[in-house]
């Protein structure tokens, strides 16, 4: 039983992470309807931010503190900051080069310019930290024991993190003008136009909240996991974009509890014993992810909450 709680702990946390990535997906899906594969490397990017930042502080992993202080709280936040606004600025810079000129184009062409544009971040990754692992910096966080259960702080830390960041992305969306003005383009771009919304500025928006959030869950998946490499967003990214089509791909609260079941279902098929899937389950934890995704897409494509999608007529 003891077990079970504490995964169930890691996979909620595992799964805010996916969630936060998620939201960017559905989000540019929402309002242009397009898959963005540049996404999950926009999260990779992020990771080599969030070393470069605490780097430069002098938090790294070779020289890790030995004490949590007020100190190091700031050095975080300046982290945190610095992924976020590097990522923001990358998606809005990523959409007006590569995006906009190919919004009435015919499909396949902006889809291939977000493949071409995933490319590209890999390789800058590769240059600029190498083919390699690269270490996070190991936090003096310690770990509560409450009777059988043991629940490391940064699990804590992380979901209380995500679950902020989804609440005021909620409340962005549902409540404020820029929330409705993003409302109004998904449902009909021209007709938001007609009616005095800046569709460009709204989307640039778009790209930047949803790029940003990417960045935000960099640096808390730089808290909770141990390195990073260049490839990292590629599968991260393509587990996120699970769970915003296992949500209902457009929907923002799908995604949300669709990165927290995919995290809490990769956690506890680690449960399955080598007797029922060789090995274990922790070897299968991925192929049962990406199966959930074929047969959401075979049985139920518009998602458990549906799609939040404008239909043309």
């Amino acid at each position: 039983m003891a077990t079970f709680l504490n995964l169930l702990i890691v996979g909620l946390a595992t799964g805010a992470i996916y969630a936060l990535i998620a939201l960017g997906y559905t989000m540019v899906y929402g309002i242009i309807e397009l898959i963005n594969f540049a996404h999950g490397d926009i999260f990779t990017l992020g990771t080599f931010v969030t070393i470069a930042v605490l780097s430069a502080l002098g938090v790294t992993a070779a020289n890790p503190p030995s004490a949590f202080s007020w100190l190091l709280v700031s050095e975080l936040a300046l982290a945190c900051i610095g992924s976020f606004l590097f990522c923001a600025i990358l998606g809005v810079v990523i959409e007006r080069i590569a995006y906009r000129p190919l919004r009435n184009a015919p499909r396949l062409a902006p889809l291939i310019s977000a493949i071409g544009v995933s490319l590209i971040l890999q390789d800058v990754g590769k240059l600029w930290f190498g083919n390699t692992d690269v270490s996070f910096v190991s936090l003096p966080i310690g770990i509560i024991h409450t009777g059988p259960i043991d629940i490391d702080v940064i699990n804590i830390f992380v979901l209380v993190v995500a679950i902020a960041l989804m609440i005021a992305l909620h409340l962005l969306v549902t409540r404020t003008r820029m929330g409705r003005a993003m409302r109004a383009v998904a449902q009909d771009r021209d007709a938001a136009a007609l009616m005095g919304v800046n569709v460009n500025f709204v989307i640039s928006i778009t790209f930047f909240i949803g790029a940003g959030l990417a960045g935000a869950a960099a640096f808390i998946y730089s808290l909770k996991f141990p390195n990073t490499y260049f490839y990292l967003g590629f599968e991260q990214g393509l587990i996120a974009f699970t769970a915003a089509v296992l949500g209902g791909i457009g929907n923002l609260v799908g995604a949300m509890f669709g990165g927290l079941l995919i995290g809490l279902i990769y956690s506890l098929v680690t449960l399955i014993p080598p007797t029922i899937l060789p090995h274990g389950g922790n070897a299968w934890n991925k192929a049962v992810i990406f199966a959930i995704l074929i047969l959401i897409l075979v049985f139920r494509p518009s998602g458990l909450f549906g799609q939040n999608t404008p239909e043309k007529v």
